[in-house]
């Protein structure tokens, strides 16, 4: 078809369900470029949503979900998506990638926004500078839930039979652990010196996505110990949100048997990968996933910048981003809790 029927425009509410239904259709789409991240995002957190669609004629080619989030600074940027691991813009043909990417660029530099990300699994071939900072860790599942255990490295697998065994961990499933989760999701992120996600987020994704978000607990002698949100893509079980209780890690090996316990649930509900999340390489997180037999596969986050000069910092290695972790870390839990609401619109 002629160049000329090519257009791309500005997506509305009325275009989700045939946003989502190209967006399920897609090799490269995920859960994050659902319509639902973005409304529960504009609900909870207030940003505007910027979606760019691209058509031949009357058929849907291309999607770019975008939102417009202010940071702390108070300046403005363009992402795809917040508070998401991916992005980016999904095509039928290179064409109708790069007229989304070129359209979002052209919006950015209108709008005078200090950068725009878009948080692409590979990449684009845009030409645009890149951030090297983040991988992500997927893996196939096998066909029942006995050989996720045969198939762990050794290690691993000796710590979550432990934990299963010794420890008698139990895993469960359900709403009902909405709360605990997000109690052990808020001790985690002060542990790490990072403000949390409000309990309203949460709701709102379980709100967004019935049936397609599922909330895990693992409990020791009936207390919760660690847990899980996560999110159901396909054949993709995704493993993203987590949480555990201080020293369940060093004494009860909780988050060993808990990723054990998931890829097992996951099994057992027909899912076919098991998706890890992303990590920081060189961190903690980065070297857990690795050690419990997942590779890593780099992300090429890839950024337009408009006012801002330089890509952001946000490597621990950074002394300010430091000084800002350790501070938060000092802070009583019940402070952090109260101040991580409103600061995490400005941390998208």
């Amino acid at each position: 078809m002629s160049q000329v029927s090519f257009r791309v425009r500005a997506g509305t509410a009325r275009d989700d369900a045939a946003r989502d239904a190209f967006v399920r259709a897609h090799a490269a789409g995920s859960f994050f470029h659902l319509a639902g991240w973005r409304r529960a995002v504009e609900r909870v957190m207030g940003h505007k949503g910027r979606d760019l669609l691209a058509h031949r004629g009357e058929e849907l080619v291309g999607v770019l979900p975008l939102m417009a989030c202010r940071g702390l600074r108070g300046r403005l940027r363009l992402i795809s998506m917040p508070y998401a691991v991916y992005g980016g813009p999904l095509g039928l043909d290179v064409e109708a990638t790069n007229a989304l990417a070129e359209t979002a660029r052209v919006l950015a530099e209108e709008e005078r926004v200090g950068q725009m990300e878009l948080r692409c699994v590979d990449d684009p071939g845009l030409g645009w500078p890149k951030s090297a900072l983040h991988a992500t860790f997927i893996k196939d599942l096998p066909t029942e839930p006995d050989a996720v255990l045969a198939g762990m490295p050794k290690k691993a697998r000796a710590e979550a039979r432990k934990a299963r065994e010794r420890h008698g961990l139990v895993h469960r499933v359900g709403e009902q652990h909405l709360e605990t989760f997000t109690r052990l999701f808020h001790a985690n992120k002060h542990s790490l010196g990072s403000p949390s996600l409000p309990r309203a987020f949460f709701r709102a994704l379980l709100d967004e996505f019935s049936g397609e978000v599922s909330v895990h607990a693992i409990e020791h002698e009936g207390k919760a110990v660690a847990a899980v949100m996560a999110f159901h893509y396909g054949g993709d079980f995704l493993a993203y949100y987590s949480g555990s209780a201080p020293g369940a890690d060093r004494e009860l090996s909780a988050s060993n048997f808990m990723y054990l316990a998931l890829q097992e649930w996951a099994v057992e509900q027909g899912f076919k990968r098991f998706d890890f999340g992303r990590s920081r390489k060189d961190s903690g997180a980065f070297r857990f996933k690795s050690h419990q037999g997942f590779e890593p596969h780099d992300l090429h986050y890839s950024f337009h910048l408009v006012r801002d000069g330089e890509l952001p910092s946000l490597n621990p290695s950074n002394p300010r981003l430091h000084l800002l972790q350790s501070t938060w870390r000092h802070l009583p839990q019940g402070v952090t809790r109260l101040l991580s609401g409103p600061l995490a619109r400005f941390l998208p």
